[in-house]
């Protein structure tokens, strides 16, 4: 458990740095890091995955508080749209959970490598998704919610790399998108982690200092420190070439990608 905690003190690190760096969501990093040093401390092979992205989902609870406190701050989040998408987001996100409790370890781990080869090759590509012109309407909203909701907590991420696209879609300006989207992280989160935790309780073979499918030691030290090194990505974001350094980083997705297969 110790040992767990120590490492997860520098996945925390290294994926909270890069999210600020790139403004990638920090599952994109974590899910990955968790499955193997899950693998690595001999955790059961048939619930390492889920307990990955269960367990990045809970760090996320922690991160999106502090990123909507500076949303709010910069008067971005137009809270009644968040509202809006909220109860669709908590129901998908509980399913997206139920899902991953039911589906196999490996089936999870091929779903979140499919989201890594679509997410390396926009970076590489530096594809910007097509601006769309959505009729608004309270059932796209529930929809949009309900299916984000899900995908987010089957892989383990807060949502904005599909909530931006579908709010731009919609006509909102870049910077409220990105300030809702974030908002909408804290209830994926919630949901999701509540589901992973309440479905993985009393679950034999479980480690000691699981809360159902989240194990703990990893969150805190996850969660000690991305506070610290995320802020530190985002400042750095100013000064190096990040376009230029998406490029290089898509390897690095690649690279897991296929080393997850």
């Amino acid at each position: 458990m110790v040992e767990v905690f120590l490492l997860s003190l520098l996945a925390g690190a290294l994926g909270g740095f890069l999210a600020g760096l790139f403004g990638i969501g920090g599952g994109l990093v974590l899910v990955p890091m968790l499955a193997f040093l899950f693998s690595a401390q001999n955790f059961p092979a048939d619930m390492g995955m889920v307990m990955a992205v269960a367990t990045s989902l809970a760090t996320i609870v922690i991160t999106s508080i502090s990123s909507i406190i500076a949303h709010h701050r910069l008067g971005s989040i137009l809270w009644d749209k968040v509202f809006r998408l909220a109860p669709g987001i908590m129901l998908g996100a509980s399913a997206g959970a139920m899902i991953a409790h039911f589906i196999s370890s490996d089936g999870l781990r091929y779903i979140f490598v499919a989201f890594l080869f679509y997410v390396g090759t926009q970076m590489a590509l530096q594809i910007t998704p097509p601006a769309a012109e959505l009729r608004q309407s309270v059932r796209l909203d529930v929809a949009a919610a309900i299916a984000i909701g899900m995908v987010s907590a089957l892989l383990g991420i807060g949502g904005g790399t599909l909530m931006v696209p579908y709010l731009v879609g919609c006509r909102y300006p870049i910077r409220n998108a990105v300030a809702i989207s974030s908002a909408c992280g804290l209830p994926i989160a919630l949901a999701g982690t509540f589901s992973y935790a309440v479905l993985g309780w009393g679950q034999a073979g479980l480690p000691n200092g699981s809360l159902g499918y989240v194990y703990m030691p990893a969150f805190f030290g996850i969660v000690l420190c991305s506070i610290v090194t995320a802020p530190l990505g985002a400042k750095l974001a100013f000064i190096l070439p990040a376009q230029q350094l998406k490029r290089y980083f898509s390897v690095l997705i690649f690279l897991v990608a296929f080393k997850m297969i």
